[in-house]
């Protein structure tokens, strides 16, 4: 049995891409036992990716570490037999099939609780199971668009919207779906029962955005004075060679960067040296410091920088992150001997606990890799499990 704070504790993961594989995996690097189900032909969406190699890709790997895969059509009168037998035995179960699908397949939340009172079933969806849109295709750059990230991504010298070029709003939905599926684990604990959790990847991303993206949004009446977006306080910066963002707002940290650039006569200066000097003035000043920026190597300026105590950093490539040394120090990249990808380099969890520190899980499932152990665990015989391959109900 897996250390971890979840120890104990098994899921049923009926997801498939981002959001949800990321969900389930969050619970697996906790000390979850996760069952991925995954359904006939190539199995979970990501597995089509290209360059493969023994069965793994990188967009499997990422996000599906420390699971167990079993095939199950569920379309099937034998798979779905099995697939409530899966449900009726665990604590969890994550699905993000389109709303109505699992309802429509008789493994719905009122199926499952039907079979396990106690189950704790989350439900993940672009727009939520009811609604205006909740019958739409849904995936991230369309969740970022809609949500407002879109029209926020937008550097002020050149003011075109773009995309957050990550799946920011499936791997936030993912945390959200992991920190509400604990969170009704530990209600359950103290005699709350099982429940139904409905996220939805929108309800997720204005959540997400909000605290800092709706800072101009938030106070309505019109004597209040409108909060000024941090978006707009953003800069990415060039240099001779290359960019550095920083992030300046006290006096304080405007004279070290005055310092850092060699501009001392700055700090005194009328207009410079003040936040109400620079009130009104930031195009301009902006531009001067714009020219004294070009006039450094990053290598050169970054340390005079953090020697001013300037909120700053290199821009890194992702390539390089490995070689950090705080990266390095952290342990946050882990490398690990896959028995059929090879060489693996992954992020481990990030949180430390100081009792109940999970141990890192280096085995990503190839497609039904688990399907025997699985079935044998739910009390099947050989001859049974044969009944179930003939019938099409796994594989």
């Amino acid at each position: 049995m897996a250390n971890g704070p979840l120890s104990g504790i098994r899921v049923i993961d009926l997801t498939q891409v981002l959001a949800g594989p990321t969900a389930t995996m969050l619970l697996a690097d906790l000390g979850a036992d996760v069952i991925k189900v995954e359904p006939p032909g190539g199995g979970d969406l990501m597995r089509l990716a290209r360059f493969a190699k023994g069965g793994i890709n990188s967009s499997v790997a990422n996000a599906n570490r420390g699971k167990r895969s079993i095939q199950i059509d569920l379309s099937t009168e034998a798979g779905r037999g099995l697939g409530l037998r899966l449900l009726a035995g665990c604590d969890v179960a994550v699905q993000n099939m389109r709303p109505g699908v699992m309802d429509s397949l008789q493994m719905g939340y009122e199926d499952a609780a039907a079979a396990n009172p106690e189950i704790i079933y989350c439900s993940m969806s672009g727009y939520g199971q009811t609604g205006p849109y909740s019958g739409r295709a849904a995936y991230d750059p369309i969740i970022q668009a809609v949500s407002g990230y879109v029209a926020l991504q937008v550097n002020p010298e050149i003011p075109i919207p773009d995309l957050v070029r990550n799946g920011l709003v499936d791997k936030a939905s993912g945390w959200t779906a992991a920190l509400a599926i604990v969170s009704a684990l530990f209600a359950r604990s103290q005699g709350a029962g099982g429940q139904h959790i409905d996220l939805s990847m929108l309800d997720t991303a204005v959540q997400f955005l909000w605290p800092d993206g709706g800072m101009a949004d938030t106070l309505l009446d019109d004597d209040a004075r409108e909060g000024r977006r941090l978006s707009t306080l953003y800069r990415l910066t060039p240099c001779a060679d290359g960019h550095i963002v920083y992030f300046v707002v006290s006096d304080r940290q405007f004279h070290g960067l005055y310092r850092a650039l060699g501009r001392d006569d700055w700090v005194d200066h009328p207009q410079w040296g003040t936040h109400e000097g620079r009130r009104g003035r930031s195009e301009e000043l902006g531009a001067l410091l714009e020219e004294e920026f070009a006039k450094w190597r990053v290598a050169e300026l970054a340390p005079r920088m953090h020697e001013n105590s300037v909120p700053c950093g290199e821009v890194t490539a992702v390539e390089d992150l490995h070689d950090d040394p705080q990266i390095r120090h952290n342990g946050t990249l882990v490398e690990w001997d896959h028995p059929t990808a090879g060489r693996i380099r992954q992020a481990r969890l990030a949180p430390r606990f100081s009792t109940t520190q999970p141990e890192f899980r280096p085995s990503i499932p190839r497609l039904n890799e688990h399907a025997g152990e699985i079935l044998a665990e739910l009390g099947l015989s050989t001859d049974e499990i044969e009944d179930l391959r003939k019938a099409g109900a796994v594989f």
